[in-house]
């Protein structure tokens, strides 16, 4: 089996929920882990800080090296990737998993959370994608891996929160295009993207507490996903919109049961899944449309 044993991973928003399942699913192989976030204390609802997050990771068997990062200051992302090159020589993997969500319409979107939204999603991405690949050039098998959805242009993905949509979207035409720029270099840029609502503590705060949760997948389906792809050969696989159980089961996963938080009930479609987006085999049964449009 691949392992990411000995790589480097540099994961933005790594403190808590996906960003932390992937990165404890790395260190399972002994991979050193970047846990680039803001949460130095701990949040008033969201548990988790990046000293809490790397003993999680090293308790795993990884390596972990928590830096305090906001994702929208230059000087501060260029001064964690260089930290992470020089403490494990070099960098093999970036995870643009640090996001802003906020699901208002356009005349009660404030103009300083539209900012916000942009300023992390879109531009963080590109920032840290741009300040990793250097390092990802002499890798030899880098990738970048995207937490952002298919590029679905239906209008029912805008109508309602057109400002959080833009942001989430600018995340994945960042793939699009870096997977042609680099494509030579041999860089792979992948978006991965949950087929229903993850169990975070993120989710559970902003979108519909404890009913939304007991209606989601673990973490841990992503993580798995992510690791899927990371060993897969980076000039080979490039430029896809991965959505997470769909990648489980082109590489032999067909029980997808241990990945939910209440067996007892139905799972809840995410965001942003094209209607042609066909679940494996058994799991269409289990999934249920009614709040997110899908």
């Amino acid at each position: 089996m691949a392992t990411l044993n000995g790589k480097t991973l540099f994961i933005t928003g790594a403190s808590r929920g996906i960003g932390l399942a992937i990165a404890k699913r790395a260190a399972k192989d002994g991979a050193n882990v970047a846990v680039a976030a803001k949460t130095a204390e701990p949040h008033k609802h969201l548990p988790g800080t990046i000293y809490t997050a790397a003993e999680e990771i090293e308790a795993a068997g990884g390596k972990a090296l928590p830096l305090i990062v906001d994702v929208r200051d230059e000087h501060s992302v260029n001064e964690a990737v260089e930290k992470t090159a020089e403490e494990f020589g070099g960098i093999d993997i970036c995870v643009n998993n640090a996001s802003a969500i906020m699901l208002t319409g356009t005349e009660a979107t404030e103009m300083k959370r539209y900012d916000l939204m942009h300023q992390v999603n879109g531009r963080g991405t590109f920032l840290t994608s741009k300040t990793c690949v250097p390092y990802l050039k002499k890798s030899e098998n880098p990738h970048v891996l995207n937490l952002s959805p298919p590029l679905d242009m239906s209008p029912k993905w805008f109508g309602g929160h057109v400002a959080y949509s833009m942001a989430k979207f600018n995340m994945s035409m960042c793939v699009l295009g870096m997977a042609e720029e680099f494509k030579h270099d041999g860089i792979a840029f992948n978006a991965l993207w949950p087929r229903t609502t993850i169990a975070t503590a993120a989710v559970q705060f902003a979108l519909g507490g404890d009913t939304m949760i007991n209606m989601s997948r673990t973490p841990e389906i992503m993580a798995d996903a992510a690791h899927a792809i990371f060993t897969k050969p980076a000039r080979e696989c490039t430029g896809n919109f991965f959505i997470d159980d769909t990648v489980l089961y082109e590489n032999g996963v067909t029980d997808f049961e241990k990945y939910r938080h209440d067996p007892s009930q139905k799972l809840l479609v995410d965001f942003f899944v094209p209607d042609d987006a066909t679940p494996p085999p058994g799991v269409e049964e289990t999934l249920t449309r009614n709040f997110m449009g899908g």
